[in-house]
């Protein structure tokens, strides 16, 4: 156990000191979350209705598992955030920010709860896509893939040993550059490519805000990876980058397997080759981020997402301008690569 002058963020016991703060980054990181706040009543789905009705079949049933992915996905992500990041990463400011980011997954979850209320009346079809992580091939094989990552710590009641302190990373990693990073990546890229056809302009709207979120979540998780790196560098040995290598090839093989099965034989503008290419492109982007070489080669084959700006975004096919916000005095800015 290290002094009070020496605790490093992933040393085990529990901080309760705001100043002198060893991490003022991580408060800004809050405040700028504060200032980007949203709610569901602002997201108007009326407009939907119709467009549902004039989908093709394809159409209508890449909507449908998106939408059941939608309906746990946040979830997975939160339940991970309570039992496992906010246990361990320790520092009061920075659980000031995961206390933040659980409050916008809860947003999130509502968002999704509305979405299905709205796209799908049945109270049949509705439960059906509740219960997609076991009974939806595609759906669930990432969710297991989650469970696994989630499971793979659940057990460490404190990071005592470097071998603690890697396993823990890796969850971390795997939550902000596969999960975050590329399924809700793979899953946004459907959604945009539906609004630049002029479609459901309403689901478009709310994840604009979603996508906003999940943005400074996952460069949240990448600060606190760079805080570890800085204060613990033999942790990041090239096994650890291997793992994490093979943990994204896993994680690009399961949003593969989902996207054949909401793309089929290929629909216009949307094929599974182009969602390869897409998902590879990412993959490389969160491994470019950490300091590790690229995997795949891949380029961006969607000019709707290269276009994709996630504070500014106002397009003919929106009711509102999402990038408002409430009024607190500072700045925020992104610059990951969608």
């Amino acid at each position: 156990m290290t002094t009070d002058t020496k605790k490093m963020l992933l040393d085990p016991g529990l901080d309760l000191t705001l100043r002198p703060m060893r991490y003022p980054d991580y408060y800004e990181r809050y405040r700028a979350a504060i200032r980007n706040t949203w709610t569901v009543e602002e997201v108007d789905l009326g407009s939907d209705l119709a467009d549902l009705a004039s989908l093709s079949d394809g159409e209508r049933h890449l909507v449908n598992r998106l939408v059941a992915f939608f309906a746990t996905g946040d979830t997975i992500v939160a339940n991970n955030l309570v039992l496992n990041l906010y246990r361990h990463i320790n520092a009061p400011e920075a659980r000031l920010y995961l206390s933040r980011q659980l409050f916008e997954e809860a947003v999130h979850v509502q968002f999704y709860l509305t979405l299905l209320d709205t796209y799908l009346p049945d109270d049949a079809e509705r439960a059906a896509a509740f219960d997609a992580v076991e009974n939806i091939p595609s759906i669930a094989r990432k969710a297991r893939f989650c469970f696994e990552w989630i499971d793979s710590v659940f057990d460490l009641p404190e990071l005592a040993t470097a071998d603690d302190r890697r396993r823990f990373l890796l969850n971390l990693i795997c939550f902000a550059a596969c999960i975050e990073g590329l399924f809700f990546y793979g899953a946004f890229a459907y959604v945009y490519w539906l609004r630049s056809r002029g479609l459901l302009d309403g689901l478009a709207a709310g994840t604009n805000w979603v996508f906003r979120d999940e943005s400074m979540h996952m460069d949240f998780a990448f600060a606190v990876v760079d805080t570890v790196r800085a204060e613990e560098p033999d942790l990041f040995d090239d096994e650890l980058g291997k793992a994490v290598t093979r943990m994204l090839e896993d994680a690009v093989d399961a949003e593969l397997a989902f996207a054949e099965d909401l793309c089929g034989a290929g629909l216009p503008g949307m094929t599974l080759a182009d969602m390869r290419e897409y998902l590879q492109y990412v993959a490389d982007q969160r491994l470019a981020r950490l300091g590790l070489p690229a995997r795949f080669g891949s380029s961006n084959p969607f000019p709707f997402m290269a276009l994709q700006d996630v504070q500014e975004l106002a397009n003919f096919f929106e009711r509102r301008v999402t990038a408002y916000q409430v009024a607190v005095p500072g700045t925020v800015s992104l610059d990951e690569d969608f």
